[in-house]
């Protein structure tokens, strides 16, 4: 069948599931995401990368962007639409043969490869690569981190174990430890960025995360990456460890590699799990959020959810999770007010707060549980 998105048209097996089938894969959930990719290549086109001192001369020659695991060629096809030097990749045959279809098709240049990703990524480096594997990227990270110049865009869809639900996988897949608490979107997006930026530093290599969003059972970022021991250091530092309690919702942040878990609830005196090490800085570069987000055109089909989310990622509290009011108000017995009062009742007893793009009633804040209760009640 043919898809439209953007300003190309391609085919694309028909499935009737998304993503589901034995042909070449193809998940029309992931539209946003797409869209997203565009808009932040074309920012970082523009300058707007953060760090970005002009030593990539992203608008000279057409700078080079690898689709490591491309499938139908979609997301390789509209970088070309953008003017990129595209390589897609795949290891099969009829992937291959569909992405050279699709850029012939939309009358564009473009290499469509049949290589294993790791092989090619070890071989050369692009500019910008993107990884959306069926799955865990992480097979594919080390290979990414030494074929990548500059911008490195990773999907992953296994939420279950980023998230907790499946321990042991998460484990086994990000080398820390994963818990399934309320806020597991979060979780998932922090596991996998604690994942991506140490295996960075095995090469000297920073990776700061300018904006991710977890989104229809992904999680998706996109991390600039600098040379250098110290930056690499830097990032290190901004791993850790985070305290949950599962009884009254409180948890508790702490920098560092080495764990000193709570032995209780500091509130309630409930048992704590601790998961780490996760990331604990920033997800998102606010003001390239933004950018990003003048950056989303009316001919992609996702323009207002994709604005609006850019907004959103924009204004969100730099706090390392986050809180759901409906389920503090069910946890209290209370019933839950409209969430602008909410939240003006945080910023009014003194504390910062935001919503965020994980649903309509979640929020951050620098108060702790007790905090919230009082005033929001009060």
């Amino acid at each position: 069948m043919e898809v439209t998105e953007g300003e190309v048209t391609v085919e694309v097996p028909e499935q009737a599931e998304a993503g589901v089938g034995e042909d070449v894969f193809f998940n029309p959930v992931q539209e946003l995401n797409r869209d997203l990719t565009v808009a932040v290549l074309r920012a970082a086109r523009d300058g707007e990368l953060p760090g970005d001192d002009g030593s990539a001369d992203w608008a000279g020659a057409a700078p080079t962007y690898l689709d490591a695991t491309a499938a139908s060629g979609i997301r390789g096809v509209r970088a070309a639409a953008e003017e990129w030097d595209v390589t897609c990749a795949d290891i099969d045959d009829d992937a291959v043969a569909l992405c050279r279809e699709n850029l012939a098709h939309n009358d564009l240049s473009g290499e469509a490869v049949r290589r294993n990703a790791n092989a090619l990524m070890h071989e050369d480096r692009f500019d910008v690569v993107d990884l959306d594997p069926f799955g865990t990227p992480m097979p594919f990270a080390d290979a990414a981190m030494q074929g990548t110049r500059r911008l490195l865009c990773v999907t992953a869809t296994d939420t279950a174990p980023l998230c907790g639900a499946h321990f042991e996988s998460g484990v086994r897949q990000y080398w820390t430890v994963p818990r399934n608490t309320e806020y597991h979107a979060e979780m998932g997006m922090r596991v996998l960025l604690s994942a991506l930026i140490r295996t960075a530093a095995r090469y000297d290599l920073a990776a700061t995360p300018v904006f991710s969003h977890a989104t229809a059972h992904y999680a998706r970022t996109y991390l600039a990456l600098d040379s250098g021991a110290q930056a690499a250091d830097d990032r290190i530092s901004q791993l850790g460890y985070v305290d949950h309690c599962e009884h009254c919702l409180y948890r508790e942040a702490t920098p560092g590699l080495i764990a000193d878990p709570l032995d209780s609830c500091p509130h309630c005196g409930e048992g704590i799990q601790t998961a780490g090490p996760i990331w604990l800085g920033r997800t998102c570069d606010p003001d390239f959020a933004r950018a990003v987000g003048e950056r989303v055109s009316g001919d992609m089909g996702t323009a207002e959810e994709a604005r609006e989310l850019c907004e959103t990622l924009a204004t969100e509290l730099d706090e390392p999770t986050h809180y759901d009011q409906h389920r503090l108000c069910k946890r209290w017995g209370v019933g839950a007010t409209a969430m602008d009062d909410f939240l003006d009742a945080l910023r009014g007893a003194g504390f910062a707060a935001s919503r965020t793009h994980y649903g309509g009633t979640t929020f951050k804040t620098d108060a702790d549980v007790t905090e919230i209760r009082r005033a929001s009640q009060d």
